[in-house]
């Protein structure tokens, strides 16, 4: 887990004071370019990590070598837990990156205390995917919704649709979810809870004015609300199709949560449900996949299959004996 590398590399950066990223990776069992990242990532969450270059360089935390974290600054401490707090909020008591961070938190002064905890309540992780995502990068305005959701400031957003519309509005921010590699920001508005996709920010500026909390929030729950209505939406339609095994990890790749393994078929095939909001919908996204898979139902589905088949036919006929004459 990402959380436990990221606590480890700053331990063992406070226990040896510099430390080169193939070091760290030897020592976390990780590809260097895995723990460079790691290194970049604290950097630029505001913790004192830096790269020190030439012979007998590497990475250090500022001010040498530490045998605890009272050295760090209330928004060091922010700033980490930003980063790995949702593990410490939602792991077990026996999970190793909730203990390593609940003695972090307890090795901080007390004063920061209260600033680490908000920030680890503010954040949350969904590892199951909508589907297929593009991998866009971190958005540009995350660390400004961050900080604006732990020091609960009133945020006006910049904010593009799904179908390219900008609008402005000022929000709320209660809490962060990272949805496998994509950030969503959960927001009190006029109209009640509404989320936002970081990535579809096009800018967000804090406005100053502070807010409180509903008493009652969980962010957890607010998520498990927001999925909920999601899935209510996207998947209007199940249609059951027979596939070769080895297509199935590309399926669900593909329709992500939107995927349930049923059984085999008579001929060792793979049985599975995918979902869609409409039978066009489904239609559309299993056309590509041609005769490597069949639906066995609804007819809906399969008669939109038809239809795009022929339609494709019709198009596509006269090129193809244009193409046998040449």
């Amino acid at each position: 887990m990402r959380a436990d590398r990221l606590v480890a590399t700053l331990l063992l950066l406070q226990s040896r004071g510099r430390a080169t990223a193939g070091e760290l990776a030897a020592e976390l069992e990780v590809s260097v370019a895995t723990a460079r990242r790691d290194l970049e990532a604290l950097s630029s969450a505001g913790i004192p990590v830096y790269p020190q270059p030439g012979r007998g360089g590497g990475w250090q935390l500022v001010g040498g070598a530490r045998t605890d974290l009272t050295g760090l600054t209330a928004e060091e401490a922010r700033a980490l837990f930003l980063l790995v707090g949702s593990a410490h909020r939602g792991s077990a008591p026996g999970d190793a990156a909730g203990r390593a961070l609940r003695k972090v938190l307890q090795a901080l002064p007390a004063t920061f205390r209260a600033h680490a905890e908000a920030a680890a309540d503010a954040v949350g992780v969904d590892p199951l995917a909508w589907g297929s995502s593009p991998d866009t990068g971190e958005p540009p305005g995350l660390d400004v919704v961050r900080l604006a959701v732990v020091d609960r400031v009133a945020l006006r957003l910049v904010y593009m649709d799904h179908a390219g519309a900008r609008s402005e509005r000022t929000v709320e921010p209660w809490g962060l979810v990272d949805k496998d590699g994509v950030a969503y920001l959960v927001a009190g508005t006029e109209r009640g809870r509404r989320t936002f996709r970081l990535d579809r920010v096009v800018a967000a500026e804090a406005t100053g004015r502070t807010f409180e909390r509903p008493s009652d929030l969980d962010v957890d729950d607010e998520w498990i609300a927001v999925v909920a209505e999601v899935e209510e939406r996207r998947s209007g339609t199940w249609a059951t199709v027979v596939v070769d095994r080895r297509w199935v990890p590309v399926l669900r790749t593909q329709f992500g949560r939107h995927l349930r393994e049923v059984d085999a078929a008579p001929d060792g095939r793979a049985r599975v449900r995918v979902a869609d909001p409409t039978p066009l919908d489904l239609a559309r996204h299993l056309a590509g996949w041609g005769a490597m898979l069949e639906v066995e139902d609804p007819p809906a589905v399969r008669a939109e299959l038809a239809r795009i088949g022929s339609e494709l036919v019709r198009l596509y006929a006269a090129a193809r004996t244009m193409g046998s004459t040449t």
